[in-house]
């Protein structure tokens, strides 16, 4: 077993910020199994590369001998989760939220180790809670400290309406630790207010305060918004090898050590030595290549990332894609952009009719696959090699 201090350091590498260091070391130096809960609202099927940052960390410390509370909002999945929205967020169905569920615990076993991995659903608690439970959550906590949330305080004073429900979102979150009896709760930077809701209702209650630990969010493919399957600038932990390599080698230079960084295993040293070789001369996407390797091999197999680069060399040796190509930000008003309108702004057609004449001759690839919908709109926010006949690439950023 490590000492405080190793134990200490492993888990800080990577960390965004930990409130409060003091009283981690002192539930480290107790030398029991400290229960690590983590919440994940089911929004989507798919777990993604930014929720394995914090996936990651959970895994470290099921190895210095911790059990993971992986919990499953399928309660408040239903109030939708408002961190960072300007709007009111859409509530999912229950339907929805069970099949989402489903999908996370058939995927988050390829990260953790089912042994020591307890997995909750908030429903279990919840469900049992009546009105006058909930009236005496909602009365632990004021409405100005609710105002003190970055995304309610800004729409409050945009003037943009907040559903009272919204309200309920921390509280429940919070009251996750206390029916959990949370030692330490992980989550995003965007998460740090409800984190921090969970301290206080456990101190109410009695318990010891959990530690909160927050770790950096991951940006999408487009270097810009946080990673997510809504903006489509995600890297999906199920994507097939051929698609999670290429996706990963059409990140930007500067963007790709964002990703080492957070993604991964390699040592600080091991990376220090990889900067310094680009420094030297080596080519970023020799770096690239390695790191892609990595992680294609982390949810495939050896094999999967072997054959993945191969094809993807191969590409390169037929003349499919040049090495370098022009990167290209497309500012839009609306939330998509028909692909016609995306290949001339882009300067890969010359004219609207030109690029649908292309899409119909087949001669159109997104990301090495061919397209033949002359009518495709592209998402805000995504982040695609786009192709045109043999010679014509670029790699379009939507903003």
């Amino acid at each position: 077993m490590p000492t405080t201090e190793e134990a200490l350091t492993q888990i800080k590498q990577g960390c965004h910020e930990i409130l409060l260091e003091a009283e981690l070391r002192i539930k480290l130096e107790n030398n029991q199994a400290l229960r690590i809960k983590a919440g994940f609202d089911p929004t989507a099927p798919d777990l993604h590369l930014g929720h394995t940052v914090l996936l990651n960390k959970l895994r470290q410390f099921q190895k210095l001998g911790h059990k993971i509370l992986f919990l499953i909002g399928d309660f408040t999945g239903m109030i939708g989760d408002p961190t960072g929205k300007n709007i009111t967020r859409k509530a999912l169905s229950s339907e929805e939220v069970l099949e989402n569920s489903r999908s996370y615990q058939e995927q988050i076993f390829k990260i953790l180790d089912e042994k020591t991995t307890q997995v909750c659903f908030n429903s279990e608690w919840m469900n049992k809670m009546n009105a006058a439970g909930l009236v005496k959550l909602a009365a632990q906590h004021t409405v100005a400290r609710m105002l003190e949330r970055d995304d309610f305080h800004k729409r409050y004073h945009g003037k943009q309406s907040i559903a009272i429900h919204e309200f309920l979102y921390p509280l429940i979150q919070g009251y996750d630790s206390v029916a959990l009896q949370a030692d330490v709760e992980l989550g995003g930077t965007d998460q740090k207010f409800n984190l921090l809701v969970g301290r206080e209702l456990q101190k109410n209650a009695g318990q010891k305060p959990q530690v909160v630990i927050t770790m950096p969010i991951l940006e999408g493919l487009d270097g810009v918004q946080k990673m997510s399957k809504s903006l489509n600038n995600y890297i999906g932990i199920e994507d097939k090898p051929d698609d999670m390599f290429g996706k990963l080698m059409s990140i930007s230079d500067d963007l790709m050590w964002r990703y080492i960084d957070l993604l991964s295993f390699k040592t600080p040293n091991e990376i220090s030595q990889w900067k310094q070789s680009v420094e030297e001369g080596k080519n970023p996407r020799d770096v690239k290549i390695e790191f892609a390797q990595e992680i294609v091999e982390r949810f495939h197999s050896r094999l999967a990332a072997t054959q993945a680069y191969e094809q993807f060399i191969a590409r390169f040796k037929r003349g499919e894609m040049p090495e370098d190509m022009p990167e290209i930000t497309l500012n839009i008003e609306n939330e998509t952009i028909p692909i016609a309108n995306l290949l001339k702004q882009a300067n890969l057609t010359s004219s609207t009719s030109d690029a649908i004449r292309m899409i119909k001759q087949g001669a159109v690839k997104i990301n090495g696959e061919r397209i033949s919908d002359r009518n495709l709109r592209i998402k805000k926010a995504s982040h695609n090699i786009y192709q045109v006949g043999k010679r014509r690439f670029a790699k379009v950023k939507i903003s």
